[in-house]
This record gives C-alpha cells, structure tokens and sequence, in this order.
C-alpha cells in the first residue's frame, strides 16, 4: 500500500477562501483509493476510490455543514 502525507499551498476552501493544507492519500494494488484533503480552516475534502468501483465523495465546511455527501451505488437501481 502506497501512503502519502503531503503540505499544499493555498487552494480555494469549500468555504471559499484560499488556505494551505495537508493531504493524505493512500493507494493499493487492488483498487482501493483515498484521498482526503484537510485545509487550515478545518474544512475537508475526501474522496474514496472502493475495490468494486464505486466512489465517495464527502466536503465538509469549517463549521461542520455537510455540502456533498455522495456515494455512487448510491444512484444505481
């Protein structure tokens, strides 16, 4: 399993204001992706790649307000 931590510069913030950051990403061979960005502010991005394909994509302001919480097994029947 490939593990990353990482300093970025400043990017735009879910709450819309330019902050740096950390992200974390991690990696295997079989499929299973993350990748979660967490900006000074405390707000955070995160992505999850799964082993069967499906994704989740999950951005949560500063002050905790959930704005995308989606998962795409979600949508399918």
């Amino acid at each position: 399993m490939l593990v990353s931590t990482a300093h970025f510069a400043e990017e735009k913030a879910p709450c819309g204001k330019l902050h740096d950051g950390m992200r974390h990403q991690e990696n295997d061979d079989e499929g299973l992706s993350i990748d979660d960005l967490r900006y000074s502010c405390g707000c955070r991005r995160i992505r999850h790649v799964y082993h069967d394909g499906s994704i989740r994509m999950k951005v949560v302001r500063h002050d905790g307000k959930v704005l995308r919480d989606e998962h795409s097994s979600d949508h399918e029947a």
